[in-house]
């Protein structure tokens, strides 16, 4: 009877499917799909078709996790999970969003941030990263954190621009667990006891809170806990009012930390459509539908023949039944496996973790609960803590372990050491070799198997748990310098360049030094940092202008080791204007230079913060709110620095004298620029003569040159190429000519130009103002007032080395410029056209007028 059947199915099938073709025709025109509205990003409006037509839970197929930050000094911990519905991003410091970029994660696609802690290496990257994401056209994204990320994000709303205008929607853990098309997330708040160093009675800089569980070990000088201890040492010191308004915070909102528990939704198994054919079942036609999804349900089911074929059961002499079992005709399902990202930021936190009772149902060894992945944003004095090993041994032998701190060597931007590797086979002093910081702490050994985290690292929940390593982010430099060396031309550049300067006199003194730390405009971009140019007056004094995201990660990737005595030496901080890219490292900058005189056993001082009074409300938020900064600043508002201000208050002149002081300048002036509201450039002259100026953001600008006259340097933005002035005007920013004419007028000696537009990538376009007077700022490079005859110099091997970039940069152009003829031309055809058919209407309305004149003569006469 089951042949009988088999044979039949085909012709029902067609039958079927023709019946349903036309029932779809006739009802096409109802039920046609909306279109998507362009304001809505692709990945947006296909989640939203999914969950209104009911599927989204059905999980994922393909689920990963990914390191995007290894938890070194310089770039902090983040992790990114991918599923083919939807992407998260686990915590987001500074350069989180330039990794990203680099590596292709793609940050549109982001539905949710989780952010662990509010503290500046989790959260000090999300302002750039939230602007991105409005850039690309989202509306809307979730966080998920402890108390304090509502104030954050009210306070980073004090920037200008789009974050005011984007939806920030915060899901703490008093609200129901967060769930979506690939997981549910259930958020475990702990609440850590202060270390020794946070009580109320002094304690010696190295006891442990924790008796004989934290070895001494971990507090010598550098370590994270030492900076810890020593941060909160100065802020004892605070006046009884901030001292008093930081209690008031504290009972508001104690130290929370949020660890995040994520089930990824079970996976139903896979139909054997083959097997089921073999079987006799309907397979491709409507009526197989209903099996499949009971069966995938896990039910069991009766096939009964006479209801399958309809009335053909007159022609069966019997009816055909079978009992149709999942485990025949499906793979097994699976269940869903859990990842915890959890971050113990010291020893006060243990207790709070091994005590949790919901991390205690995941340690029974339930096979419902067994944990896949623990992601462990730890340092290694609690890795070395016994209880929280025995913590980690309650897992059981099928967990893996990811340990993300910094003790990471990670290098997490290849591209920006390979373009270093390769400037600097053109001229090793300007471009030197960059280094990383390595942390100078034991790693722990730990009683379970840990996994250290690297810049890319896999590990795959679905379809197969597993680690990957294939993408893991490496530097090579022996590859970065035979790529080079293969140019056209490049070689022999580099050669003619060498001979060329052996006729330049040496007379290059060590200061003033310019290293700029980056050199790119709005966002992060591989190659190009956002703004920020150190300058070194001596071997003990530094001053940075402007403090973009990744700055401090910047000067870990320049001075390696050296990186603490750098921050100790940079007493000054000028910040031109209110733009993100221009001061949201500022944070960062202040807490490790504070832990760097901690490390390095100096006294602490305040540096003095010259920048528009408007930044001081932001920093106000996050010192009330997050942690406490103000009492690392002298603040000197950049109006009062203006040439015939009267305004300036007692307190900041006698800062300016300080800085003056410290410094050995003569004078230390800034003017308003056309920028933004509020923007100022800067004009520092040393005892000795020598003048450098910064132009910050600006269009080109008189006052500039006024306050510029006769400058030994002049470092001007150069945002867009020549030929985009209209643009640039729309923007206010200059063209490459228009920052070159500016430093002619002012007769500076030398001019480098910077901030570059993201679509220079590698090197702008050269104009024909370019002279022997002008250069191009790369990030890393360095400047010394005796390389200014050798700069230009360097030209010819640098057009060598980005020759491909070039061409294709002066292709854009040339399509541009036959675009805007094109327009041009259009406009010329109709204002012609519109000229054409007013000449007879003129000469009909001319010609009317002249008879009512003379009916009116006539009408007079008579």
């Amino acid at each position: 009877m089951w042949a009988v059947a088999r044979a039949l199915w085909p012709v029902l099938g067609l039958a079927r499917r023709r019946a349903a073709g036309w029932a779809m025709a006739e009802g096409s025109s109802a039920a046609r799909p909306a279109r998507r509205p362009k304001d809505v990003p692709r990945h947006v409006w296909a989640r939203e078709r999914r969950r209104s037509a009911g599927t989204g839970l059905a999980g994922p197929n393909t689920v990963y996790l990914q390191v995007v930050a290894a938890g070194g000094r310089d770039a902090g911990a983040a992790v990114y999970v991918f599923s083919e519905f939807n992407r998260y991003l686990f915590n987001c410091g500074e350069g989180t969003q330039r990794a990203m970029q680099e590596h292709k994660l793609k940050i549109s696609h982001l539905d949710s941030i989780f952010l662990s802690r509010v503290a500046w290496p989790n959260v000090g990257g999300l302002p750039g990263m939230i602007l991105t994401l409005k850039a690309m056209g989202l509306q809307r994204c979730v966080f998920l954190g402890p108390p304090k990320l509502q104030n954050y994000l009210k306070a980073i709303r004090l920037f200008p621009g789009p974050l005011k205008r984007m939806d920030l929607a915060v899901q703490l853990h008093t609200e129901p667990e967060y769930k979506d098309e690939t997981m549910t997330v259930c958020q475990i708040p702990l609440t850590g006891k202060p270390l020794a160093a946070e009580s109320p009675l002094p304690q010696s800089p190295g006891a442990s809170s924790q008796g004989g569980n934290s070895p001494k070990g971990d507090t010598g000088p550098g370590s994270p806990r030492t900076a810890q201890q020593s941060l909160e040492e100065g802020k004892e010191k605070e006046s009884p009012k901030k001292t008093g308004d930081k209690q008031k915070c504290a009972s508001k909102h104690p130290d929370v930390v949020m660890a995040f528990l994520c089930k990824i939704h079970p996976k139903k198994g896979k139909f054997l459509a083959a097997k089921a054919q073999e079987m006799g079942l309907p397979v491709g036609t409507p009526a197989i539908l209903p099996i499949i999804t009971a069966l995938k349900n896990g039910e069991s089911i009766t096939f009964e023949g006479r209801e399958a074929l309809g009335q053909l059961w007159l022609f069966l002499t019997a009816i055909l039944e079978a009992r149709l079992l999942p485990e025949e005709l499906c793979t097994p399902a699976d269940p869903g496996p859990v990842f915890i990202v959890l971050e113990c930021p010291h020893e006060g936190f243990v207790d709070a973790i091994c005590e949790n009772e919901t991390f205690r149902r995941y340690q029974e060894g339930l096979p419902e609960n067994q944990v896949a992945l623990v992601i462990h944003m730890t340092p290694e004095s609690v890795l070395r803590d016994s209880r929280y090993q025995q913590w980690l041994e309650r897992f059981g032998p099928g967990t893996q372990h990811l340990v993300l701190n910094e003790n990471s060597s990670a290098v997490h931007n290849p591209r920006s050491y390979k373009i270093q590797t390769q400037l600097n086979l053109i001229h090793p002093e300007i471009f030197p070799l960059l280094t990383t910081y390595q942390s100078k702490e034991e790693e722990a050994v730990c009683s379970v198997p840990i996994v250290r985290g690297e810049c890319l690292l896999k590990y795959h929940f679905r379809p197969q748990q597993e680690w990957q390593r294939d993408a893991v982010t490496v530097c090579d430099h022996d590859a970065f310098v035979s790529e080079a060396l293969d140019l056209p031309d490049f070689q022999t550049r580099v050669k003619e360049c060498k001979e060329s300067l052996a006729a330049v006199p040496g007379n290059v003194g060590a200061y003033p030094e310019i290293v700029f730390l980056g050199t790119g405009s709005a966002i992060p971009m591989k190659i190009r940092n956002v703004s920020s140019t150190l300058v070194n007056t001596s071997s003990t004094r530094s001053l940075l202008l402007d403090c973009g995201e990744g700055t401090f990660g910047q000067l870990c990737r320049h001075y390696g080791e050296e990186v603490d005595q750098m921050l100790c030496n940079i007493v000054a901080v000028f910040v031109s204007h209110m733009h993100t890219d221009h001061h949201s490292g500022l944070v960062n900058i202040l807490m490790e230079r504070r832990r760097a005189f901690a490390a390095l056993g100096q006294a602490f001082s305040p540096l003095f913060l010259v920048a528009p009074e408007q930044i001081m409300p932001w920093l106000q938020e996050y010192h009330n709110h997050c942690e406490e900064i103000l009492g690392d600043i002298k603040m000197i508002p950049s109006q009062s620095l203006v040439k015939g201000c009267e305004n300036i208050k007692p307190k900041a002149k006698w800062f300016v004298g300080s800085l003056l002081e410290s410094y050995d300048l003569a004078e230390f002036q800034t003017c308003e620029v056309q920028h933004c509201k509020n923007a100022f450039a800067c004009s520092m002259v040393h005892k000795s003569g020598w003048k450098v100026v910064y132009s910050g953001d600006t269009m080109p600008c008189m006052a500039l040159v006024q306050m510029g006259k006769n400058a030994t340097l002049l470092i001007h933005e150069a945002t867009l190429e020549d030929g985009m002035e209209k643009e640039a005007i729309e923007k206010t920013h200059s063209t490459t000519s228009q920052a070159i004419q500016i430093g002619m007028k002012m007769n500076a000696e030398f001019i480098m130009l910077n901030h570059f537009s993201q679509r220079y990538a590698k090197i702008p376009l050269f104009s024909e103002d370019f002279s022997e007077k002008v250069g191009i700022a790369f990030d890393h490079m360095r400047v010394r007032f005796g390389d200014f005859p050798t700069i230009p110099k360097l030209i010819p091997p640098l057009k060598a080395l980005f020759a491909d970039d070039i061409v294709e940069m002066e292709e854009r152009k040339e399509k541009r410029e036959m675009r805007l003829l094109k327009e041009t031309a259009v406009v010329l055809e109709k204002v012609a056209a519109g000229e054409n058919k007013e000449a007879p209407c003129q000469k009909r309305k001319q010609a009317k007028n002249h008879q009512e004149l003379s009916n009116k003569k006539l009408k007079t006469v008579n």
